[in-house]
C-alpha cells in the first residue's frame, strides 16, 4: 500500500482499520502508577515500538503514538515541559519504525487539561502548545494527527488550525460523549455529535469522529448524529471494549472481541469509515474487528 492519504482511500470505497488501547500494553511492559507513560518514547522506545508494532501485525492500517499525554501542558505534571518537542519526536518516530512504509501513522494528540471558560489559559496559549506538538510530530514521521477526546470545541478548533497553519499533515479529530439522562449525547462541555461534527469540519478536520466513553453499541447512534451532520468527511470510531465493570478496585472492560466485530457492520452502515479500538481492546480486538471488515471489503 502506498501512502496516500487517508481520505482518499476511503473515498475509493474502503473501509479501514485503526489499532487499540496503548495504556494496558505499557502497564504490561512495567509502567507504574503515576509514571509519566511518554517519558517512555524517550527512555523505553523499543518498547513503545513494540506496542504499535503489534497492532500492525493484527492488522491494523494505521497505527498511532504514544503522545496522548505530550502537550507542554499535560508534561508539566512530571516537570518534564521543556522536554516536550522531544518526546514527541521520539513518539512518532517509534510508530514510524515499526508502521514502515505500508502504514499509516496517526499521531494521538489528547486535550491538554487546561480550560479557556475558566480564563487558567488563553487561546493563544493553547494555540502554541498544539503548534508546538504538531511540529515535533510531523518531524517525527507522523502521517497524521489523530485530535482526540476533546470535549470543548474550542480547544478542539485551535488544535486543528495550529496542525493546519503548521504542518502538512492530515487532521482528524475525535470527540468523546457521554450519554446524558434524556437518552441524547453530549460531551462533558455540553456539545452534541452534531455540533462537534460541523465544528472540526468547518475548522478544517478531514477525519472526524469519536472516541473513547462508549462501547461500540453505543458509537452506532452517535455516528448516525455525526453522519446525519457531516455527510461527506470519513468518520473514525475509536470504541472502548464496553462500559468498565470494577471488580475489586479494577476496572474491567467485558466486550469481546467476537462482539466488537460483530457491530463493525452496523457501525459501517451508520456512517463509519475507520474502525478501531480505545479503552479495554487488544490486538485480539482488532485481528477480530478487521477479518470481519475484510469480509465486507471483499
Amino acid at each position: 500500500m502506498s501512502r496516500n492519504t487517508i481520505a482518499s482511500e476511503v473515498r475509493k470505497g474502503r473501509v479501514l482499520v485503526s489499532d487499540g488501547a496503548w495504556g494496558t500494553f505499557l502497564i504490561q511492559k512495567g509502567l507504574k502508577a503515576g509514571e509519566c507513560p511518554e517519558l517512555w518514547c524517550l527512555e523505553r522506545f523499543d518498547d513503545v515500538a513494540a506496542v504499535a508494532k503489534s497492532y500492525l501485525v493484527a492488522g491494523s492500517d494505521m497505527v498511532q503514538t504514544n503522545s496522548f499525554g505530550a502537550s507542554r501542558y499535560k508534561l508539566e505534571y512530571f516537570k518534564l515541559q521543556d522536554r516536550a518537542f522531544e518526546i514527541n519526536v521520539a513518539a512518532a518516530k517509534a510508530s514510524r519504525m515499526a508502521a514502515g512504509d505500508d502504514h499509516w501513522v496517526i499521531a494521538s494528540v489528547g486535550p491538554t487539561g487546561k480550560l479557556l471558560i475558566t480564563e487558567e489559559v488563553t487561546e493563544d496559549e493553547l494555540y502554541a502548545a498544539f503548534q508546538e506538538q504538531a511540529i515535533a510530530l510531523e518531524k517525527g514521521g507522523a502521517d497524521a494527527l489523530c485530535i482526540e477526546t476533546m470535549s470543548d470545541i474550542d480547544e478542539a478548533v485551535l488544535a486543528i488550525k495550529a496542525a493546519k497553519e503548521h504542518t502538512k499533515l492530515e487532521i482528524i479529530c475525535t470527540f468523546t460523549f457521554e450519554k446524558t439522562v434524556k437518552g441524547d449525547y453530549r460531551t462533558m462541555m455540553g456539545v452534541t455529535p452534531s455540533e462537534a461534527a460541523n465544528a472540526a469540519a468547518e475548522a478544517g478536520a478531514h477525519i472526524i469522529g469519536t472516541n473513547c466513553g462508549n462501547g461500540m453499541e453505543r458509537m452506532i447512534d452517535i455516528i448516525k448524529e455525526m453522519r446525519a451532520a457531516e455527510p461527506i468527511l470519513p468518520i473514525l470510531v475509536h470504541g472502548n471494549a464496553g462500559l468498565p465493570i470494577n471488580q475489586n478496585g479494577v476496572d474491567i472492560f467485558p466486550d469481546t472481541p467476537e462482539l466488537m466485530a460483530r457491530l463493525a457492520p452496523a457501525l459501517i452502515e451508520a456512517g463509519a469509515n475507520i474502525i478501531g479500538g480505545c479503552c479495554g481492546t487488544t490486538p485480539e480486538h482488532i485481528r477480530a474487528i478487521k477479518e470481519a471488515i475484510q469480509q465486507i471489503n471483499q
